[in-house]
């Protein structure tokens, strides 16, 4: 009977767990973080860097326009970038303080750029945080961050211990509010974790309290678990997308092995990444899935719907023939957009239902929606529409963003993919001598393939992969790569510099803390039919090597079941110091086993 008394123990051992206690969160916590030896003092405690310029100078293809548009900025740094460098006094700088907020959809990670800001600015200085991102800074919503709640908060997550949102700093009342903010909470720095648009906002805040002479520093942080926001050799990656792409990875290695268990299914899986295929290559990387489809490459080849269909039923049929009956399609989250007839039909519906709004939204159904807009449009595209599923159809008419623009990235691809495949694979079975014979440049089939083929059945599973990934514990490479961007960034405020990215490289010796200029990131690019300043998004290139490998493999891995499993994010063990493969093979490391950003230091703060 004694099991009774140790009920009431247990109860209160699970009770103590909650709160962010479990087991695994109480040990992650007490984790060591590699440390740039640049920020190391000589009893190896953690200071703060000078900064010297370096002979490199960031512009992009605008640059005449972006300096008219940052002239304070651009006349100050002149595009230069910086290198963290020892300080060359002991003095320290005292009495600063810096707020911090996160922008844009959450990315693992972000309470360690808060632990190295926190550590690097020391006892002597102030950190506030900003709650729930750029509305937070606009309503003066900030508090001062403790020694205490950093200790606690220390390789455990996402954005979730100040929160993030949308908010688009662009009318002269929110610049406004900015300066209030600023003067009322007389702040020395203001940093800004967050994707392209969060930085490009960044570039625009530190130019207009330039202007208006007010001494805060401002500087950005790369996140974004997409990786669109990387720069060559100065910046390879932003944080986050290493523990996305590793969950992800997981994720699929599971459906890999579980249509070679089950010999039936065809998972088909869309993958967050927005406008980039940079989560969708190194998942197919990591797993060696039957397809990948990169959506760079669609464009790039013109590839219709069509085109797409066909590709992916040549390597079922294939497999087929082969004898195996299953596998796994990745599906980038942003393929719809590359998919030229597609991209036509999305600017001609944007245009249509932006002129008629009013009209369309006072017909009753559906169907007198379509009978309204299909003669309005082009006959391609109204032909193309009509071939659609109908909920997708649905979804283009009804479903619009806040600028009145479709929702791309909830159009469900991968059920449009497997209606058109289902539609297309009955069609071969129906008449397999038309899909075999000579004149379609496919083999001739012998009678048994023929019959495989009419036998083949298609059962297929459809997975959206997106928020499971943004917020995983980060890690350890992202868990070290953003509390070395705190520090630099923390840094960098510290030195009175304004108007940079803190960004840190050589991922593979050592680690080495620079700082981009943001008017040297920024070009012009049309939105809503309008020219806009903003940070050109990182895409994958078809010339890099990580997408080379990935194409010189890809049809070993649709012939045969290759796949591999990378099983679950390690914190400490074999694979716990790999670093994403796409990234060792663009940046031209020896390997990408064992990240290397410094020292290991137990992370303790004043």
């Amino acid at each position: 009977m004694s099991h009774h008394h140790t009920a009431p123990k247990l109860a209160s051992r699970i009770a103590e767990t909650s709160a962010r206690h479990s087991l695994f969160e109480e040990e992650i916590r007490k984790l060591p973080v590699p440390v740039c030896s640049v920020f190391l003092g000589e009893t190896g405690s953690i200071r703060p860097t000078a900064f010297t310029e370096t002979d490199a100078v960031l512009q992009s293809k605008d640059h005449e326009r972006t300096a008219e548009v940052f002239p304070l900025t651009v006349g100050k740094n002149r595009n230069v970038v910086l290198v963290a460098t020892p300080p060359q006094t002991a003095e320290k700088v005292t009495g600063k303080r810096v707020a911090v907020l996160f922008s844009g959809g959450p990315a693992a990670g972000g309470h360690n750029v808060l632990a190295g800001l926190k550590a690097v600015l020391g006892k002597h200085n102030t950190l506030l945080g900003i709650k729930k991102g750029p509305k937070g800074l606009l309503n003066g919503d900030l508090f001062e961050i403790t020694c205490r709640q950093t200790e606690t908060i220390v390789n455990t997550g996402g954005f979730d211990f100040l929160g993030t949102d949308r908010t688009k700093i662009k009318t002269p009342e929110q610049f406004e509010k900015v300066k209030q903010a600023v003067l009322k909470n007389k702040l020395d720095g203001l940093i800004i974790i967050g994707g392209d648009d969060s930085n490009t906002n960044g570039a625009f805040i530190a130019e207009y309290l330039e202007r208006e002479g007010i001494k805060c520093s401002v500087i950005g942080i790369p996140k974004t678990i997409d990786g669109d926001l990387a720069v060559g050799k100065y910046l390879p990656i932003s944080f986050g997308f290493d523990t996305a792409s590793k969950i992800f990875s997981e994720l699929v290695g599971n459906l890999t092995q579980d249509a070679a268990s089950a010999v039936k299914y065809w998972h088909f899986v869309k993958l967050m990444g927005r406008t980039a295929s940079k989560i969708t290559l190194e998942v197919a990387l990591q797993t060696k899935p039957a397809v990948a489809l990169i959506s760079e490459e669609v464009a790039e080849k013109n590839m219709s719907l069509d085109d797409i269909v066909n590709y992916v039923v040549d390597t079922i049929t294939d497999r087929r023939l082969r004898g195996i009956n299953h596998g796994v399609v990745l599906v980038p989250e942003g393929l719809v957009e590359f998919i030229p007839e597609m991209r036509t039909l999305i600017q001609e519906l944007n245009k249509v239902l932006a002129e008629y709004e009013a009209d369309i939204k006072d017909l009753p159904t559906l169907k007198n929606k379509q009978d309204f807009i299909y003669p309005r449009l082009s006959p391609q595209s109204a032909q193309l529409m009509a071939s659609l599923p109908e909920e997708i159809e649905e979804m283009l008419i009804l479903d619009r963003d806040e600028h009145g623009n479709v929702k791309v990235s909830q159009i469900e691809t991968e059920k449009l993919l497997i209606d058109k495949i289902r539609y297309r694979v009955s069609e071969i079975k129906r008449h397999p001598e038309k899909f075999f014979g000579k004149g379609q440049g496919k083999f001739e089939a012998t009678p048994e393939q023929i019959e495989k083929i009419k036998s083949l059945s298609l059962s297929t599973q459809s997975h959206f992969l997106g928020y499971e990934g943004r917020c995983g514990k980060p890690t350890p490479f992202d868990a070290a790569f953003t509390f070395n961007l705190g520090l630099t960034a923390g840094s960098l405020v510290l030195a009175g510099k304004t108007g940079y990215m803190a960004v840190v490289t050589d991922f593979d010796r050592g680690g080495r803390a620079l700082a981009l200029p943001l008017s040297g990131l920024i070009t012009g690019e049309l939105r809503k039919g309008k020219p806009e300043e903003v940070i050109e998004k990182s895409l994958v290139e078809l010339s890099s090597p990580s997408f080379k490998v990935f194409a010189e493999n890809r049809e070993k891995w649709a012939h045969e079941d290759l796949f591999s499993s990378p099983g679950p994010i390690q914190h400490w063990g074999p694979t716990s110091k790999q670093i994403p493969i796409s990234v060792a093979l663009d940046q031209g490391y020896a390997d990408y086993k064992n990240f290397k950003l410094g020292e290991e230091r137990k992370i303790e703060f004043e």
